[in-house]
């Protein structure tokens, strides 16, 4: 009897790395039109939730900084704009 894999979930770069392989299997033209659908149909899935977490991620990230008596106090991020 095989064992299942555990229901774990893909991590961020799991997704990033498949989401790669699919763009350079897209990359090849021999490839028939009805595998390059599905393969555009679960990249597109695959960016949605790499964005998704960038996000996520983007909005818990805190810089800490010193306040003038030396306690630390946590600053929301902010981009540098150009």
């Amino acid at each position: 009897m095989s064992q299942r894999k555990s229901n774990k979930q893909p991590t961020f770069e799991e997704k990033l790395v498949k989401l790669e392989a699919i763009v350079l299997e897209m990359d090849n033209e021999d490839i028939p039109l009805e595998k390059a659908m599905a393969l555009y149909e679960e990249g597109i899935k695959l960016r949605s939730d790499l964005v998704k977490w960038l996000g996520e991620a983007q909005e818990k990230i805190e810089i800490l900084s010193r306040q003038a008596n030396g306690e630390m106090q946590a600053q929301p991020f902010e981009e540098n704009t150009p």
